[in-house]
């Protein structure tokens, strides 16, 4: 059967981003579930124990909405891994403050994490899997925010 389709220079890489972020993602989601975590909290607390964060500092670390860091600091403190606290600079700023127990959740957390990539990195080689990290940051430190521009052809 013919077919009219155009030819592709290269493979869909969009598509396979997608599909590995997707099984990285899934991955992740279950063996973090194991310690009764989320990706999200596992981020979010990981991000808050690096410095004195504000939510706003955090959700864009994080790359949340304000309306979804607002339930996951609310879900944070009812569990008692955070607590907001008042900035010492900005009376108006409320700090998120990770608590001993989210500590040691961050720190078990982590431990799955890094679990979790070394076992998907496993099916690279050593040169390979650097190359591929190191392509990986760039693209991501090099990404574009603004908005997607089309040329209008007629």
């Amino acid at each position: 059967m013919a077919t009219n389709a155009p030819e592709r220079t290269e493979r869909d890489i969009t598509g396979l981003l997608n599909i590995a972020g997707h099984a990285m993602a899934n991955r992740l989601a279950a063996a973090l579930d194991e310690i009764d975590l989320t990706p999200r909290v596992q981020c979010v607390l990981i991000h808050a124990l690096e410095a004195d964060r504000t939510q706003i500092q955090l959700a864009a670390l994080a790359d949340l909405d304000k309306t979804t860091m607002v339930t996951t600091i609310d879900e944070m403190e009812r569990r008692g891994l955070a607590e907001r606290r008042q900035s010492a600079t900005d009376r108006r700023a409320r700090i998120i403050a990770v608590t001993d127990r989210g500590r040691a959740a961050a720190a078990e957390g982590q431990r799955i994490v890094d679990a979790v990539h070394a076992e998907a990195l496993s099916a690279l080689s050593p040169a390979s899997r650097k190359a591929f990290l190191e392509a990986l940051c760039t693209l991501a430190d090099n990404r574009d925010t603004g908005p997607v521009r089309r040329a209008r052809g007629r």
